[in-house]
C-alpha cells in the first residue's frame, strides 16, 4: 500500500458469504464447508472445516484441497476491497506445500500485496487449527475486470 493510501471494507463477511452462495455454489459441493471468518482492510481469513474426504493416500490432506482454500480466501480478501465483481479471475497461483497438515480444520490468513484498477497480488499461508502449524503459502495474482 502506498503512502498516505487507505483501503476500507466495501463488503464485510456476511456480505462476501452470500455473494459466494448465490455465484460460487459449488465450492459446497461435497461437503465443503468454506467459512469466511473475517474479512478486514486488505485482509481475509477462511476456515475448512475437516472432511475426511479430504484426505489422500497416507492421510494427509490433499493439495488440491489446499489449492482451493488458498484461491478461494484471496479472493474473498480482494472482494473486500472491490465488492461484488464476480469476473474477477486468477491469473496466477503458486503455492508451496511445507508440512502434512494434521486432520483439522484449515485456516487461512490472506493479505492483499498490491490493489491495483486491473491487477491485485496476495499472499496467503494456510494453518493446521488447534497447533497454528504453517503448512502451506500460497502467492496469487488476479485480474480486475472494468465495472
Amino acid at each position: 500500500m502506498s503512502k498516505g493510501t487507505t483501503h476500507s471494507n466495501v463488503m464485510d463477511k456476511d456480505d462476501i458469504t452470500a455473494f459466494l452462495a448465490a455465484y460460487f455454489p459449488q465450492i459446497k459441493e461435497g461437503g465443503t464447508e468454506l467459512l469466511v471468518e473475517a474479512a478486514g482492510p486488505m485482509t481475509a481469513r477462511l476456515r475448512m472445516v475437516f472432511n475426511e474426504r479430504f484426505l489422500r493416500p497416507g492421510g494427509t490432506i490433499s493439495g488440491p484441497t489446499m489449492f482451493m482454500l488458498a484461491d478461494v480466501g484471496l479472493y474473498v480478501a480482494i472482494l473486500a476491497q472491490i465488492g461484488p465483481v464476480a469476473l474477477a479471475v486468477t491469473t496466477n497461483l503458486n503455492i508451496n506445500f511445507l508440512q502434512k497438515p494434521g486432520h483439522s480444520d484449515l485456516i487461512a490468513e490472506c493479505r492483499v500485496l498490491k490493489l491495483g484498477k486491473r491487477l491485485a497480488v496476495g499472499d496467503v499461508s494456510i494453518f493446521s487449527a488447534g497447533n497454528g502449524v504453517l503448512v502451506a503459502h500460497a502467492t496469487g495474482t488476479y485480474s480486475i475486470p472494468a465495472h
